[in-house]
Protein backbone atom coordinates (compact mmCIF):
# COMPACT_ATOMS: atom_id res chain seq x y z
CA UNK A 1 0.00 0.00 0.00
CA UNK A 2 1.24 3.35 -1.01
CA UNK A 3 0.17 6.51 0.91
CA UNK A 4 0.10 10.20 -0.53
CA UNK A 5 -0.69 13.07 1.31
CA UNK A 6 -2.57 15.54 -0.67
CA UNK A 7 -2.73 17.86 2.22
CA UNK A 8 -0.57 18.27 5.62
CA UNK A 9 -1.47 21.45 7.20
CA UNK A 10 -4.10 22.36 10.28
CA UNK A 11 -6.50 24.89 10.02
CA UNK A 12 -5.64 27.32 7.17
CA UNK A 13 -3.42 26.17 4.17
CA UNK A 14 -0.23 27.96 3.58
CA UNK A 15 2.43 28.61 0.40
CA UNK A 16 3.73 24.86 1.02
CA UNK A 17 0.80 23.08 2.61
CA UNK A 18 -2.82 22.37 1.48
CA UNK A 19 -5.40 21.12 4.56
CA UNK A 20 -5.69 17.60 4.89
CA UNK A 21 -5.79 14.93 2.72
CA UNK A 22 -4.34 11.60 2.42
CA UNK A 23 -5.18 8.88 -0.14
CA UNK A 24 -4.06 4.67 0.49
CA UNK A 25 -3.49 3.39 -2.99
CA UNK A 26 -3.53 0.02 -3.34
CA UNK A 27 -0.19 -2.25 -4.62
CA UNK A 28 -0.39 -2.84 -7.98
CA UNK A 29 -3.61 -1.34 -8.83
CA UNK A 30 -4.87 2.21 -9.46
CA UNK A 31 -8.18 1.41 -6.64
CA UNK A 32 -7.45 4.00 -3.77
CA UNK A 33 -9.23 5.25 -0.60
CA UNK A 34 -9.22 9.07 0.61
CA UNK A 35 -9.25 9.80 4.12
CA UNK A 36 -10.32 13.37 4.60
CA UNK A 37 -10.93 16.08 1.92
CA UNK A 38 -9.72 19.11 3.19
CA UNK A 39 -10.71 22.50 0.72
CA UNK A 40 -8.94 22.33 -2.85
CA UNK A 41 -7.83 18.76 -2.16
CA UNK A 42 -9.26 17.81 -5.97
CA UNK A 43 -6.75 20.27 -7.03
CA UNK A 44 -3.99 18.42 -5.39
CA UNK A 45 -5.28 15.53 -7.06
CA UNK A 46 -4.60 17.23 -10.75
CA UNK A 47 -0.91 17.09 -9.29
CA UNK A 48 -0.91 13.23 -8.80
CA UNK A 49 -1.60 10.44 -11.23
CA UNK A 50 -5.12 9.73 -9.19
CA UNK A 51 -8.23 9.40 -11.04
CA UNK A 52 -11.99 9.88 -9.62
CA UNK A 53 -13.07 7.06 -11.19
CA UNK A 54 -10.83 5.00 -9.39
CA UNK A 55 -11.53 6.24 -5.83
CA UNK A 56 -12.95 3.16 -3.60
CA UNK A 57 -14.25 5.08 -1.00
CA UNK A 58 -13.82 8.48 1.04
CA UNK A 59 -13.35 8.54 4.79
CA UNK A 60 -14.11 11.61 7.08
CA UNK A 61 -12.44 11.75 10.40
CA UNK A 62 -14.45 14.61 11.68
CA UNK A 63 -16.74 17.17 10.55
CA UNK A 64 -14.07 20.22 10.81
CA UNK A 65 -13.80 22.12 7.94
CA UNK A 66 -10.35 21.75 7.09
CA UNK A 67 -10.85 17.94 6.74
CA UNK A 68 -14.37 17.89 4.67
CA UNK A 69 -14.62 21.24 2.47
CA UNK A 70 -13.50 19.83 -0.24
CA UNK A 71 -15.77 17.06 -0.18
CA UNK A 72 -18.68 18.74 -2.36
CA UNK A 73 -16.49 20.36 -5.03
CA UNK A 74 -14.95 16.27 -5.47
CA UNK A 75 -18.07 14.81 -5.74
CA UNK A 76 -19.21 17.22 -8.10
CA UNK A 77 -16.34 16.61 -10.07
CA UNK A 78 -16.27 13.34 -10.08
CA UNK A 79 -19.97 13.39 -11.78
CA UNK A 80 -18.86 15.87 -14.68
CA UNK A 81 -15.36 13.79 -15.30
CA UNK A 82 -18.13 10.62 -16.03
CA UNK A 83 -18.07 8.52 -12.73
CA UNK A 84 -21.12 5.89 -12.52
CA UNK A 85 -20.17 3.61 -9.57
CA UNK A 86 -21.38 3.84 -6.36
CA UNK A 87 -19.17 5.70 -3.92
CA UNK A 88 -18.99 4.81 0.10
CA UNK A 89 -18.58 7.71 1.95
CA UNK A 90 -17.93 6.53 5.45
CA UNK A 91 -18.10 9.91 7.88
CA UNK A 92 -19.46 10.85 11.06
CA UNK A 93 -23.15 11.17 11.32
CA UNK A 94 -23.95 15.02 10.64
CA UNK A 95 -21.42 14.89 7.11
CA UNK A 96 -24.74 12.91 5.35
CA UNK A 97 -27.35 15.70 6.44
CA UNK A 98 -24.40 18.55 5.69
CA UNK A 99 -23.56 16.88 2.13
CA UNK A 100 -27.45 16.11 1.14
CA UNK A 101 -28.18 19.89 2.03
CA UNK A 102 -25.40 20.93 -0.24
CA UNK A 103 -26.91 18.86 -3.11
CA UNK A 104 -30.16 20.31 -2.57
CA UNK A 105 -29.26 24.17 -2.06
CA UNK A 106 -27.08 24.17 -5.02
CA UNK A 107 -28.53 22.11 -7.20
CA UNK A 108 -25.93 19.09 -7.52
CA UNK A 109 -27.01 16.14 -9.38
CA UNK A 110 -24.55 13.48 -8.88
CA UNK A 111 -24.77 10.19 -11.69
CA UNK A 112 -23.49 7.87 -9.26
CA UNK A 113 -24.63 6.96 -5.85
CA UNK A 114 -23.43 8.26 -2.59
CA UNK A 115 -23.55 5.06 -0.40
CA UNK A 116 -23.46 7.10 3.51
CA UNK A 117 -22.13 4.68 6.23
CA UNK A 118 -21.84 6.61 9.88
CA UNK A 119 -18.46 5.88 11.40
CA UNK A 120 -20.23 5.86 14.79
CA UNK A 121 -21.55 2.59 13.83
CA UNK A 122 -19.13 1.25 11.74
CA UNK A 123 -17.93 -2.34 12.32
CA UNK A 124 -15.41 -4.60 10.23
CA UNK A 125 -16.15 -2.65 6.93
CA UNK A 126 -14.32 -4.58 3.71
CA UNK A 127 -13.52 -3.84 0.44
CA UNK A 128 -11.10 -5.79 -1.91
CA UNK A 129 -8.25 -6.94 0.18
CA UNK A 130 -9.01 -4.39 3.15
CA UNK A 131 -11.06 -4.24 6.00
CA UNK A 132 -11.59 -1.01 7.92
CA UNK A 133 -12.77 -0.50 11.86
CA UNK A 134 -12.63 2.91 13.74
CA UNK A 135 -11.27 4.13 16.74
CA UNK A 136 -13.00 7.36 18.67
CA UNK A 137 -10.88 9.89 20.06
CA UNK A 138 -10.49 12.88 21.79
CA UNK A 139 -11.06 16.52 20.04
CA UNK A 140 -13.79 19.59 20.40
CA UNK A 141 -16.20 17.07 18.17
CA UNK A 142 -16.40 13.21 17.54
CA UNK A 143 -13.23 12.52 15.78
CA UNK A 144 -12.07 9.29 14.99
CA UNK A 145 -9.12 6.83 13.56
CA UNK A 146 -9.48 4.83 10.50
CA UNK A 147 -7.76 1.11 11.18
CA UNK A 148 -7.05 -0.20 7.69
CA UNK A 149 -5.59 -3.95 7.82
CA UNK A 150 -4.76 -6.67 4.78
CA UNK A 151 -7.78 -9.14 4.66
CA UNK A 152 -6.08 -11.74 3.60
CA UNK A 153 -2.26 -12.79 2.85
CA UNK A 154 -1.09 -14.12 -0.16
CA UNK A 155 0.56 -17.37 0.43
CA UNK A 156 4.20 -18.03 -0.63
CA UNK A 157 5.03 -21.31 -2.17
CA UNK A 158 8.89 -22.92 -1.72
CA UNK A 159 9.38 -23.54 -5.21
CA UNK A 160 12.89 -24.57 -5.32
CA UNK A 161 12.20 -26.99 -2.23
CA UNK A 162 9.18 -28.47 -4.68
CA UNK A 163 11.77 -29.16 -7.37
CA UNK A 164 14.24 -30.64 -5.36
CA UNK A 165 11.46 -33.43 -4.16
CA UNK A 166 10.99 -33.90 -7.86
CA UNK A 167 7.51 -32.32 -8.31
CA UNK A 168 7.30 -30.57 -11.65
CA UNK A 169 5.90 -26.91 -11.92
CA UNK A 170 2.40 -27.03 -13.17
CA UNK A 171 -1.02 -27.70 -12.29
CA UNK A 172 -0.39 -29.42 -9.26
CA UNK A 173 1.77 -26.49 -7.57
CA UNK A 174 -1.25 -24.50 -7.91
CA UNK A 175 -3.61 -27.16 -5.73
CA UNK A 176 -0.90 -26.95 -3.10
CA UNK A 177 -0.80 -22.87 -2.62
CA UNK A 178 -4.91 -23.39 -2.45
CA UNK A 179 -3.89 -25.51 0.16
CA UNK A 180 -4.59 -29.14 -1.45
CA UNK A 181 -2.53 -32.05 -0.72
CA UNK A 182 -1.34 -34.08 -4.07
CA UNK A 183 0.02 -36.86 -5.23
CA UNK A 184 2.39 -37.40 -8.18
CA UNK A 185 4.61 -40.63 -8.65
CA UNK A 186 3.17 -42.38 -5.63
CA UNK A 187 3.99 -39.67 -3.48
CA UNK A 188 1.94 -37.18 -1.47
CA UNK A 189 2.91 -33.95 -1.17
CA UNK A 190 1.34 -32.07 1.53
CA UNK A 191 0.63 -28.24 1.30
CA UNK A 192 1.78 -27.15 5.13
CA UNK A 193 4.93 -28.35 3.96
CA UNK A 194 5.70 -26.18 1.05
CA UNK A 195 3.22 -23.35 1.65
CA UNK A 196 4.03 -20.39 4.28
CA UNK A 197 2.41 -16.83 4.75
CA UNK A 198 4.72 -14.31 3.35
CA UNK A 199 4.37 -11.40 5.53
CA UNK A 200 2.02 -10.41 8.51
CA UNK A 201 -1.14 -8.69 7.56
CA UNK A 202 -0.20 -5.15 6.77
CA UNK A 203 -1.92 -2.51 9.04
CA UNK A 204 -2.02 1.74 8.74
CA UNK A 205 -3.62 3.63 11.33
CA UNK A 206 -4.57 7.02 10.39
CA UNK A 207 -5.91 9.18 12.86
CA UNK A 208 -8.14 12.24 12.91
CA UNK A 209 -7.49 15.16 15.66
CA UNK A 210 -6.83 13.76 18.86
CA UNK A 211 -5.53 15.19 21.97
CA UNK A 212 -5.37 11.61 23.65
CA UNK A 213 -2.55 9.34 21.05
CA UNK A 214 -2.87 6.70 23.78
CA UNK A 215 -6.55 5.79 22.30
CA UNK A 216 -4.95 3.97 20.18
CA UNK A 217 -3.05 1.62 22.00
CA UNK A 218 -5.52 -1.37 20.92
CA UNK A 219 -5.85 -0.18 17.59
CA UNK A 220 -1.70 -0.07 16.74
CA UNK A 221 -1.47 -3.19 17.91
CA UNK A 222 0.36 -5.39 15.03
CA UNK A 223 0.20 -1.97 13.17
CA UNK A 224 3.09 -1.23 11.01
CA UNK A 225 2.17 2.31 10.56
CA UNK A 226 1.08 5.05 12.15
CA UNK A 227 -0.46 8.29 10.83
CA UNK A 228 -0.92 11.01 13.44
CA UNK A 229 -1.36 14.58 13.89
CA UNK A 230 1.35 16.59 15.37
CA UNK A 231 -0.50 20.00 15.49
CA UNK A 232 1.87 21.96 18.21
CA UNK A 233 5.18 21.41 19.96
CA UNK A 234 4.93 20.86 23.96
CA UNK A 235 5.83 24.72 24.77
CA UNK A 236 3.07 26.00 22.26
CA UNK A 237 0.89 23.33 23.54
CA UNK A 238 1.12 24.94 26.97
CA UNK A 239 0.01 28.15 25.97
CA UNK A 240 -2.67 26.60 23.94
CA UNK A 241 -4.24 25.67 27.63
CA UNK A 242 -6.38 22.65 28.20
CA UNK A 243 -8.85 20.90 26.21
CA UNK A 244 -6.54 22.02 22.92
CA UNK A 245 -7.98 18.93 21.54
CA UNK A 246 -4.85 18.19 19.48
CA UNK A 247 -1.38 16.48 20.00
CA UNK A 248 1.77 17.84 20.63
CA UNK A 249 4.93 15.94 19.02
CA UNK A 250 6.15 14.46 22.15
CA UNK A 251 2.75 13.25 22.70
CA UNK A 252 2.51 11.31 19.52
CA UNK A 253 5.80 10.21 20.01
CA UNK A 254 5.91 8.88 23.72
CA UNK A 255 2.81 6.78 22.31
CA UNK A 256 4.59 5.67 19.51
CA UNK A 257 7.78 4.76 21.44
CA UNK A 258 5.49 2.44 24.01
CA UNK A 259 3.39 0.61 21.54
CA UNK A 260 6.82 -0.33 20.09
CA UNK A 261 5.87 0.86 16.57
CA UNK A 262 8.19 0.89 13.87
CA UNK A 263 6.85 3.56 11.70
CA UNK A 264 5.45 6.86 12.77
CA UNK A 265 4.54 9.85 9.95
CA UNK A 266 3.30 12.63 11.52
CA UNK A 267 1.05 15.18 9.80
CA UNK A 268 -1.74 18.02 10.34
CA UNK A 269 1.09 20.70 11.46
CA UNK A 270 0.22 24.64 12.70
CA UNK A 271 1.30 27.10 9.85
CA UNK A 272 2.93 28.80 12.65
CA UNK A 273 5.90 26.00 11.85
CA UNK A 274 7.64 27.17 9.10
CA UNK A 275 9.77 25.46 6.49
CA UNK A 276 13.34 27.58 7.01
CA UNK A 277 14.76 25.90 10.30
CA UNK A 278 17.04 29.10 10.88
CA UNK A 279 13.81 30.25 12.05
CA UNK A 280 11.78 29.14 14.99
CA UNK A 281 9.17 28.14 15.54
CA UNK A 282 9.84 26.15 12.41
CA UNK A 283 8.93 22.55 11.35
CA UNK A 284 12.58 21.27 12.30
CA UNK A 285 11.64 21.94 15.68
CA UNK A 286 8.63 19.29 15.40
CA UNK A 287 11.01 16.50 14.19
CA UNK A 288 13.67 17.48 17.35
CA UNK A 289 11.01 17.35 19.55
CA UNK A 290 9.40 14.07 18.02
CA UNK A 291 13.01 12.28 17.80
CA UNK A 292 13.76 12.74 21.27
CA UNK A 293 10.88 10.63 22.22
CA UNK A 294 10.69 7.89 19.77
CA UNK A 295 13.49 5.59 18.16
CA UNK A 296 11.64 3.95 15.49
CA UNK A 297 11.55 5.16 11.60
CA UNK A 298 10.18 8.87 12.17
CA UNK A 299 8.19 10.92 8.89
CA UNK A 300 7.26 14.42 8.69
CA UNK A 301 4.69 14.50 5.96
CA UNK A 302 5.20 16.83 2.75
CA UNK A 303 2.50 17.74 0.40
CA UNK A 304 3.15 15.54 -2.45
CA UNK A 305 4.93 12.87 -0.19
CA UNK A 306 4.46 9.38 -1.62
CA UNK A 307 5.69 6.47 0.70
CA UNK A 308 4.79 3.00 0.09
CA UNK A 309 4.84 0.06 3.14
CA UNK A 310 5.93 -3.21 1.41
CA UNK A 311 4.86 -6.62 2.20
CA UNK A 312 7.46 -7.19 4.47
CA UNK A 313 6.04 -4.08 6.50
CA UNK A 314 8.52 -1.54 5.73
CA UNK A 315 7.63 1.82 5.10
CA UNK A 316 9.83 3.61 2.77
CA UNK A 317 9.53 7.21 1.07
CA UNK A 318 9.18 7.15 -2.76
CA UNK A 319 9.04 10.64 -3.74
Amino acid sequence: MDLLFLGTSSGTPTQQRNVTGLALIEENSSAWYLVDCGEATQHRLLQSPLSVNDLQAVFITHVHGDHCYGLPGLLASAGMLGRKQPLPVIAPAGIEGWIESTRRLTQLHLPFELQFIATETLADWRHRNWRVDAVELSHRVPSFAYCFTEASVEPSLDTERLKQHGLPQGPLWGQLKKGRDVSHDGRIFRSSDFVSQLHAPRRVVVAGDNDRPELLADACRGAQVLVHESTYTEDVAAKVGPGVGHSAAAWVARFAQSAALPHLLLTHFSARYGSDASQSPSIEDVRQEAQAHYGGRLFLAEDHARYRLNRAGHLDRLA
